[in-house]
């Protein structure tokens, strides 16, 4: 097994500019955010004088653009960084794979690390639910590295170079030992006793792909009789731009197992739940990292923030997942219904593949041309 580090490259139009990528991702660790590095390629002949300059905007569309008619807008752009990164980039303290690429490009190599700002918001999308639909909707960054005097000019497409890159978070490294539980109850108008519903999950924090496992505890010490049980998983997007929350459900399971419970029995049951994107297709408002159409695209990951602070403080568009579990007692008797939340995430890679972080003596870099965004991790087994 030979470890390679894939290498992500994109050409300009006029073939004078080349960048290469080590990553796509400015992960955010919550105390800071991981740069995204790579190497510009530009001649000396073609730069005259000028300078190369990485530029990083990130869209946030909230409304259809089909939708925008007399001068309305549904969507803001917003430019976080502005810097210069060729001939004079400053003091960059170089990765493995940046000195590598340098020594193999020659001397029109040029490190380039673009950092974001702390508080930028995580990239998120929402499905439309009309493949016609022109532009994503949702918070999207775009990367550019451009040829110009002044950093204040226009980019020209033909002299640059645009990456389709995110921001992501990834669940902690530490795993947390807590076990959501709740416990509820609903008493009736005119009958004595209560129905108690106990809810415990194993485990805070699941990945994309995982069953949630929730184990019921029912005892039901009043006169009413459960008729059947629910379970879903319920994803929670709030969109700060607009102040708008709304709920979606992307998996749900009805069982009768054990039904009915009458007055004075107990019951205990164990659901098990998987949420993924592919049964959740062509739903609008459901929160997504990607878009629909890529075969990669998963569930939008839980917003989370540094401990202390608020989630809902956070910016662009805040995901959070909970478990819902009714128990259903008929048309006079209602539900009893029981929320749970936990957070739904990517592994951190770093975890898993730190050793490829140290790059052996052999010149194994692979190239790939960029395409297109996808969900993959810049580092790859060869």
């Amino acid at each position: 097994m030979v470890n390679a580090v894939k290498v992500f490259k994109k050409t300009a139009p006029n073939g004078k500019v080349t960048a290469y990528l080590s990553r796509r991702d400015f992960v955010d660790h919550i105390t800071h955010t991981s740069p995204v590095d790579g190497v510009v390629v530009v001649d000396h002949d073609y730069l005259r004088g000028r300078r190369v300059f990485a530029r990083v905007a990130v869209t946030y569309r909230y409304g259809r653009e089909e939708d925008e008619v007399m001068g309305l807008h549904f969507s803001k752009e917003l430019e976080l960084v502005n810097t210069e990164v060729a001939p004079h980039a400053g003091d960059i303290q170089m990765t493995d794979v940046q000195e590598r690429l340098i020594k193999k490009l020659g001397a029109n190599a040029y490190p380039i690390s673009v950092t974001l700002p702390q508080n930028a918001p995580c990239s998120v999308s929402l499905d439309s639910g009309n493949e016609d639909t022109s532009q994503p909707l949702g918070v999207i960054y775009d990367l550019r590295l451009y040829v110009a005097d002044r950093k204040e000019e226009r980019p020209h497409k033909r002299n640059s170079v645009s990456f389709a890159v995110r921001k992501v978070q990834f669940a902690p490294i530490e795993p947390s030992n807590r076990q959501p539980q709740t416990l509820v109850s609903k008493s009736f108008t005119l009958s004595p006793g209560k129905l108690n519903l106990e809810v415990t999950l194993d485990r805070d924090v699941y990945f994309h792909g995982q069953n949630i496992d929730a184990r019921l505890s029912i005892n039901n010490v009043s006169k009413k009789t459960v008729k059947n049980m629910k379970a879903e998983v319920v994803q929670h997007v709030e969109v700060t731009m607009t102040n708008t929350h709304f709920s979606r459900v992307v998996a749900s399971l009805e069982s009768r197992e054990g039904c009915p419970i009458t007055p004075g029995c107990n019951l205990s049951k164990t659901f098990s739940l998987n949420p993924i994107a592919s049964v959740n297709k062509r739903r609008f408002g459901i929160a997504l990292d990607g878009q629909m159409k890529d075969q990669d695209a998963n569930l939008a990951s839980s917003t989370i923030v540094a401990e202390g602070k608020n989630v809902n403080d956070a910016l662009g568009i805040i995901v959070s997942y909970s478990l819902r579990v009714k128990l259903n007692c008929g048309a006079i008797g209602g539900d009893l219904t029981a929320d749970l939340p936990f957070k739904l995430m990517h592994p951190d890679p770093t975890s898993s593949k730190g050793s490829l972080r140290k790059m052996q003596s052999t010149d194994n870099i692979e190239f790939e041309e960029f395409a297109r965004l996808r969900r993959g991790q810049s580092v790859a087994d060869d």
